[in-house]
């Protein structure tokens, strides 16, 4: 016979335990690009997923009430950027709602497909989006990878516990 864990009291499924689940979970940061009718959008994503390696394609989450997700809704391509923990206040300015993404101090360029794409992150995707799932209160976007640099120095920047952190060795 096996000990049976101490699973203290658990909980009902609610939008409160999943949060404070996934708050333990300690996940990349990455933020995510697109072009709308108003100009460059942009948003803070911990969901970030590799999905296939033929053809080469990622997923993220957005909530169908973002500020980004109309954009994101109708474009065609995406950029993907894995920030690093020298971009804690890039990432906090991307996930603040109602800031200027992409006014200063952000710096950024064109890139392909129109793209905005960010500077001096660990590295970058621009990436056809091939579908856009609904998943309760968030869109799940499946996109396949175009074109990318995965050349930047640093190391991973990291959400957990409600902040942004850094690895330690």
């Amino acid at each position: 016979m096996t000990a049976t864990p101490d699973l203290g009291t658990p909980q009902l499924a609610s939008p409160d335990l999943l949060r404070s689940v996934f708050r333990r979970h300690a996940a990349g940061v990455a933020v995510i690009t697109a072009v709308g009718e108003g100009g460059p959008v942009g948003f803070t994503a911990t969901s970030l997923t590799s999905v296939s390696a033929e053809p080469p394609m990622l997923s993220f989450g957005i909530g169908a009430g973002a500020s980004s997700w109309p954009a994101v809704s109708s474009a065609d391509h995406v950029g993907v950027h894995i920030l690093g923990e020298h971009q804690r206040e890039l990432a906090a300015t991307f996930a603040r709602s109602g800031a200027d993404r992409f006014g200063a101090p952000t710096s950024w360029r064109e890139g392909p497909e129109g793209v905005p794409v960010l500077d001096e992150v660990l590295a970058w995707l621009v990436c056809r989006v091939v579908a856009r799932i609904p998943a309760g209160d968030h869109r799940i976007v499946l996109a396949e990878v175009v074109v990318g640099d995965p050349a930047g120095a640093g190391r991973p920047l990291l959400y957990h516990q409600g902040r942004f952190t850094a690895l330690r060795d």
